[in-house]
Formats: C-alpha cells, sequence, structure tokens
C-alpha cells in the first residue's frame, strides 16, 4: 500500500470507529438520502483526492496519446486560465492536456488537470462552448464532488457491514476511491456524479462562463445540441445525471438570473 493510500485509509477507518461508535447508540441511520451527514465523516479531503488522482492523470497519459496539434491545444490553452481564474483559482497550478480520440470526451481531476479529447473540441464551434464543459468539470474539482461521492460510497457500504473488507485490503480501497474521480476503466465525458452535483457544475460552471466573459448562452446551444445527438437515454430517476430537460430548465433558469 502506498503512502497516498495509507493517508486515505487512515481517515477512513477512524471515521469507521466513530461511525461504529455512533451506530451502536442509534444516533444515525446509514441508509437513504439521510446519510450525508454520515457520508461527511468518510468523506475524503480535496488534497487526499488530488494525491488520488495524480497516479490516476499519469496512467492516463500512458495508456492514452496526447497531442501538441496548435489547432487543438491553443483553444484548450486560451479557456483554461480564464476559467481556472473566474473560479479563484491559480492557472500555474493546474495542467492541461489534449488527448487524441474521436471520443467526445472530456473531464477535470482533483489537483489541477483538465484532459479533453480531439472528437470534443472537433464538435465545438467557438470558446464558450470549450468554457461550457470546462467550467462544468472545474465546479466539480472545486466542489470536491469526487471526494464526496467517494464519501456516500464508503459510508452505504461501512452500513452494510462490508467496508471493513475495502479498507483492509489497499488494491480495494485505490478501486473504490478511483471509481469516485470517474478514471476506472473508462474515462467519460462529464464524469458520473450524482445528479444533485450534477446540477451544481452546471450552476457554477455558467457562473464561471460569465465571470470570464463568455457568452452563458453558449452553453444552452451546446446542450442543445448534444441533447440532439443521443438517443436510448435511460429515465432520470435511473440515471446519475438530470434529464436533458431538467438540465436545460436549470440552466436557462441560472443564465436569466444572471442576466444572461
Amino acid at each position: 500500500m502506498t503512502e497516498k493510500y495509507q493517508i486515505l485509509d487512515k481517515k477512513i477507518h477512524l471515521s469507521r470507529r466513530e461511525f461504529v461508535r455512533l451506530a451502536a447508540a442509534g444516533s444515525i441511520v446509514v441508509l437513504g438520502e439521510g446519510c450525508d451527514t454520515v457520508s461527511q465523516a468518510f468523506t475524503p479531503s480535496s488534497a487526499q483526492m488530488a494525491q488520488l488522482a495524480g497516479d490516476a492523470w499519469v496512467d492516463l497519459k500512458k495508456q492514452q496519446p496526447t497531442t501538441n496539434d496548435s489547432r487543438y491545444t491553443s483553444r484548450v490553452n486560451r479557456v483554461a486560465p480564464r476559467i481556472i481564474q473566474a473560479a479563484g483559482g491559480s492557472p500555474a497550478e493546474w495542467e492541461v492536456a489534449v488527448f487524441a480520440s474521436d471520443d467526445l470526451n472530456a473531464f477535470a481531476l482533483p489537483g489541477g488537470k483538465i484532459g479533453f479529447y480531439t472528437g470534443l473540441l472537433d464538435i465545438m464551434e467557438n470558446d464558450a462552448q470549450i468554457a461550457t464543459v470546462m467550467g462544468h468539470e472545474v465546479a466539480h474539482v472545486f466542489f470536491n464532488h469526487a471526494g464526496q461521492r467517494y464519501g456516500r460510497t464508503a459510508a452505504t457500504q461501512a452500513g452494510l457491514g462490508v467496508a471493513q473488507a475495502v479498507i483492509g485490503d489497499g488494491s480495494q480501497g485505490s478501486q473504490l476511491a478511483l471509481g469516485a474521480l470517474g478514471v476506472g476503466a473508462q474515462y467519460g465525458v462529464i464524469l458520473p456524479f450524482s445528479r444533485q452535483h450534477e446540477l451544481e457544475a452546471d450552476k457554477y460552471g455558467v457562473r464561471y462562463m460569465k465571470q470570464a466573459g463568455y457568452d452563458m448562452n453558449e452553453a444552452l446551444r451546446f446542450w442543445e445540441r448534444m441533447s440532439s445527438s443521443k438517443s436510448g437515454q435511460p429515465p432520470e430517476f435511473m440515471s446519475t445525471h438530470p434529464s436533458d430537460a431538467t438540465r436545460m430548465a436549470a440552466l436557462k433558469q441560472e443564465i436569466a438570473l444572471l442576466g444572461g
């Protein structure tokens, strides 16, 4: 077990003892939507998630070729500093890479890593649409959604009585963390957080766009285009993502609130 996992597992192990004590006293209920307070005890910090994400980033760059083609890199490098600053971060502390793939993918990882795929950039009509996705992904990082997802998963497993198996085995603990990051076997576009996290990332993503000087209405145009290209989407209650209708309605409301 590496040091980074020792740090993470130690936090969870200590939290688990406290969890067991409180559960025995009848002070908490584990499962269901009311488990947010419990899951907070299991939630790693942004710094701890960044340690995990660092290795995932290195591995991904080994597995998936990047490109230095200025047709792509110049675009993301124009947008990234503006969005990061709008979110309250320092561009110097972030790394941006473009992966040579036709996949419609993009992501951001704790610790300041942003990845865009050439396939997604090929269908983006302007910098504001790049800012739409980048703002959304950066919001996931700044709100530590990956850590919150890890915490909820760990709390649920503790409630099912199997947390010790996860915590006691470094490799399984690592997989849980990487799953929360959304960087397991597949690196999907807009990581699979909860519907609440997705809507929060949308909300702050357009706020970052406005702060950075981009046309927020391009967010609507981009999502409408993405929506029209999809088929066979599951019902909202079966998905970790909000339905397109819910997402669009929330975006329109936020953009109107911001004067867009």
